[in-house]
């Protein structure tokens, strides 16, 4: 039974209809990535029109740079996610209670003590390190000091997200991410553009905008975690004190996470530095912001809500000693993801100069280029959503490392590797990176699907005491 004021735990994960356990999960988590993303959206369009182009390619790189060290932090939460998937599909209140808790305590110093003020004189440098062009590091540079000193709101929305959904409960981070985004869009609105005696902060405005939002959500989280009426909860007697038995089966799990995904967004960073040697830099910059960290996105976006169901739906069913329905919820969300990606690959090719017009960018050269990225990445997209998939029903069972593995050779050794070699022997051209893109999804969906039919997962086990 569950204590009073405490909801109890969706069983029906466990117990349930596959496929409706999956989407019971997927359809809040895919919807919520999406509403979520139209925050980025609404920047990019923003700063084109306000900005221009080089307003794009700031915003583009300093996220590449952000997520470089934000991914490190988060990757504690999918440690976090494999515990209460785990003790959740075990029907145990208080461990979930206090693994989040730990999550929580961690997070905050690392936030507020560590990436604040690292970022915050890192920065320059580390814009030199992409070859941004000066005009694009002057837009840059505020931004990403701001997203560095503040976003500890946005931290804790994604531990609360992934505890919940972790939990069996979709919906609750639903409701909370369009709360955001609809306040972040408003901020949008008036802190780039101005509004009254508001003045115009352009692209600076975006950044502030995300994190305020961010933070007035996760202030509201706090307060309903504390009072109870979540399937997680705190309370009051839990202290500051840290759990070192759960810290360390955080770090157990989620730290090869966060080396992967360190990993990967210093594969982005390098790509970028190879799309700022190109003959046409900025523009080329560009594009890849737009189109590869934007549009593309509607596929990531979707994709990554799967593997977040995923790996709840696999890690809780593992908890109930129901490997073969963790094996079925895989294959599931796999089928979703590939039905979503053509969709969205079709209208990437029949409608991509329109897509290009919502940013503000009507350059020639600049809608040519973003063309053929495109069509490189209608294809891409169907690899990179089966690789999630697969990805989520690794990382939802404990099985962090094996993703770690598959990323450095697919999304570092493979398309850094042909670029290099493109770059030393020949003339590397805007092509060759995307086609570069494409092998890399190719190779990481193939080895995702291999690594999980093996089965090593199964017999992974959790300490914490």
């Amino acid at each position: 039974m569950s204590p009073p004021g405490r909801r109890k735990f969706d069983r029906s994960i466990v117990d349930g209809p596959i496929p409706g356990a999956v989407w019971k999960l997927a359809w809040p988590t895919m919807l919520q990535n999406v509403v979520g993303g139209l925050q980025g959206i609404v920047d990019h369009a923003m700063v084109g029109h306000y900005v221009g182009f080089t307003g794009n390619a700031a915003i583009g790189v300093s996220w590449q740079i952000f997520l470089v060290v934000v991914v490190f932090i988060t990757s504690l939460f999918t440690g976090m996610g494999v515990l209460v998937a785990r003790f959740t599909g075990a029907d145990d209140h208080d461990q979930v209670n206090r693994v989040v808790y730990q999550a929580f305590l961690t997070a905050l110093f690392l936030t507020v003590f560590v990436m604040a003020p690292v970022g915050w004189f890192l920065s320059p440098t580390l814009l030199d390190l992409i070859n941004a062009e000066p005009a694009v590091q002057v837009e840059a540079l505020p931004y990403l000091r701001i997203m560095f000193m503040f976003s500890f709101g946005m931290m804790m929305f994604f531990m609360l997200g992934g505890a919940l959904r972790s939990a069996g409960d979709a919906r609750t981070p639903l409701r909370l991410g369009i709360a955001m985004t609809v306040l972040n869009v408003i901020l949008n609105v008036v802190l780039i553009a101005g509004l009254g005696p508001i003045p115009s902060f352009g692209t600076a405005g975006a950044a502030m905008g995300t994190v305020i939002a961010g933070g007035v959500v996760s202030i509201y989280a706090l307060f309903r975690l504390f009072g109870g009426g979540w399937v997680v909860s705190f309370d009051r007697a839990m202290g500051w004190r840290p759990d070192l038995k759960v810290i360390r089966e955080l770090f157990r799990f989620g730290l090869p996470t966060g080396v992967q995904g360190v990993a990967m967004n210093v594969a982005g960073v390098l790509l970028l530095r190879f799309v700022g040697s190109l003959q046409l830099s900025a523009e080329a910059q560009a594009v890849y912001s737009v189109g590869y960290s934007q549009l593309f996105s509607f596929i990531t976006w979707t994709s990554v809500g799967l593997l977040g169901a995923t790996a709840a739906v696999a890690g809780q069913n593992l908890g109930a000693g129901q490997p073969e329905r963790s094996v079925a919820g895989v294959r599931v969300a796999a089928r979703i993801g590939v039905g979503v990606a053509v969709a969205i690959g079709l209208t990437f090719l029949l409608i991509p100069r329109a897509l290009f017009g919502i940013f503000g960018l009507d350059d020639p050269v600049v809608l040519d280029l973003g063309v053929e990225l495109l069509r490189y990445l209608s294809v891409s997209g169907l690899f990179i959503t089966v690789a999630l998939t697969y990805t989520g029903g690794l990382q939802g069972t404990g099985d962090t490392r094996s993703p770690l593995y598959i990323s450095i050779v697919s999304q570092l050794v493979i398309p850094l590797g042909l670029c290099w070699l493109i770059q030393t022997f020949a003339t590397l051209d805007p092509g060759d990176i995307w086609l570069a893109i494409v092998l890399g999804h190719f190779t990481r969906a193939t080895l995702s699907v291999g690594v999980f039919r093996r089965g090593g997962w199964k017999d992974i086990e959790v300490r914490v005491g």
